[in-house]
Formats: structure tokens, C-alpha cells, sequence
């Protein structure tokens, strides 16, 4: 290493630590803002995009929108959601896959957004709550689905084959009496 070299390292060393001085001189000037939580809750402004945790949409009727499947599982990194489907008959005599648990493990979740930009039926979103503290890390896996599944309709039974009325029957006893009689002269 020659002298030229040494004296260029220690400027750009010298300059590096000049501008990360400056950096701290105007944050040490600047004023500070201290948030009053708990006590500022009525006032206290959250952003629309916050993400803090993962709830399903329902409409009024109660009803959600997840088709189960299973996409949102699918792009998670971290594995944080878990969704168990059953297989139903529908009336049209077709199968149908329905969704039976959507658990959702809040503390390995990283916020990430993968699993609602990814659902085709935009049935998940984040809700802004953030207060989510907890004293087991067992109360923070939620199962979404809480309202209970409506059934499919059922469909309309049948009419019965049109019985022939009593007037018309024949009587069963004289055939009966006849094939008696039959066996009764062989």
C-alpha cells in the first residue's frame, strides 16, 4: 500500500464519519412527538393500509366469500395459515370442496399481505386492530371462520308416481283363492 493510497482511504473514512454526525446533529435538533397511548384512543389516527391482523369479509346475510382454495395457504411464507376442506354432494348431483377450519396463527405472521392480494374472491383482508396483546402465544392462533357454514339449499323432493286409486285396484285375495285351487286339483 502506498502513502497516496492510505491518505485517499482516511479522507473517505474521515467524510463517511462526518455525514453520520450530521445525520444524528439534526435528528439530536429536531423536536421530539411523544405519542400518549393508551390515554389519546378516541384521537388516535391509524392508517388505512396498516396491516395488523387477518379477518375474513363477511356480507350481511353472514355469509363469506372463500372458495377454499387454498391459494392463500399456498403463497404464505411463513406457513402461518392452516385451511381444512371437506367434500360435500351438491343437489345437481356434482362434488363441491367447502371449508371446514380457516386457522390463522397471528404470531408467525410477518404481515406480508401475500395471502389477501392473492385470494381470487377477495374474501380476507387486514382489519387495523392493532392492539393484539396477548399473555400465551396459544391466543393468537384464531380460526376466521367463526360464524357457523349455511348449508346448501336442498332441492325440491320429487313428485310421487300417481298411485292407482282403491276402486280401481283389483281385488288380491280371489287371484290368490284361484292359484289355491289349482294346486288343490293336481
Amino acid at each position: 500500500m502506498n502513502v497516496k493510497e492510505y491518505f485517499v482511504g482516511l479522507f473517505k473514512g474521515m467524510h463517511s464519519l462526518i455525514k453520520g454526525m450530521e445525520v444524528t446533529g439534526k435528528e439530536l435538533l429536531t423536536p421530539k412527538v411523544t405519542e400518549q397511548y393508551p390515554e389519546n384512543r378516541a384521537t388516535l389516527k391509524i392508517p388505512d393500509r396498516f396491516r395488523a391482523t387477518l379477518q375474513f369479509i363477511y356480507d350481511e346475510q353472514g355469509n363469506h366469500k372463500c372458495i377454499a382454495c387454498k391459494s392463500c395457504e399456498r403463497n404464505c411464507p411463513n406457513g402461518t395459515i392452516k385451511i381444512t376442506t371437506r367434500m360435500v354432494d351438491l343437489p345437481n348431483g356434482k362434488k363441491k370442496m367447502k371449508l371446514d377450519k380457516y386457522v390463522y396463527d397471528l404470531g408467525s405472521c410477518t404481515f406480508c399481505g401475500l395471502c389477501a392480494t392473492s385470494c381470487p374472491t377477495s374474501a380476507i383482508e387486514f382489519s387495523n386492530d392493532f392492539e393484539q396483546a396477548v399473555f400465551t402465544r396459544e391466543s393468537l392462533v384464531k380460526q376466521l371462520n367463526y360464524l357457523p357454514e349455511k348449508d346448501e339449499p336442498v332441492p325440491a323432493a320429487a313428485p310421487a308416481p300417481a298411485q292407482p286409486k282403491a276402486s280401481e285396484e283389483k281385488p288380491a285375495a280371489p287371484a290368490a283363492t284361484a292359484t289355491n285351487e289349482n294346486k288343490e286339483n293336481q
